[in-house]
């Protein structure tokens, strides 16, 4: 099962992760996000747990929970959604958006 976590404290790793939830079972995998551009923690994550019973007791308990003195919140990931490839290009200035752009009245 895919597990999503959220509100997460930026000095929370991987390794943490891990820890937190080989508690409750067999974890596969442990991934905090991270922002392409700086590296560094996005405040949320998803964990991957083999055995669902053992996913659904970690959701349960640590929903909720205080983690480095943060509230984070913890639910099944739901698959990642489609985005409509609006396909705009690049660049783009500014454009004034008003009705009293270069007129008089």
């Amino acid at each position: 099962m895919n597990i999503y976590v959220s509100n997460l404290s930026f000095n929370v790793r991987d390794e943490d992760l891990q820890e937190y939830f080989a508690e409750y079972g067999e974890v596969t995998s442990a991934k905090v996000i991270l922002d392409k551009f700086t590296n560094k923690s996005r405040g949320f994550a998803f964990v991957e747990m083999p055995e669902e019973e053992a996913a659904k007791k970690a959701i349960q308990e640590l929903d909720g929970a205080s983690v480095d003195g943060r509230t984070i919140g913890v639910a099944v990931a739901r698959p990642k959604e489609e985005r409509p490839n609006n396909n705009r290009g690049g660049g783009g200035g500014f454009q004034k958006r008003n009705n009293y752009s270069n007129s008089r009245y």
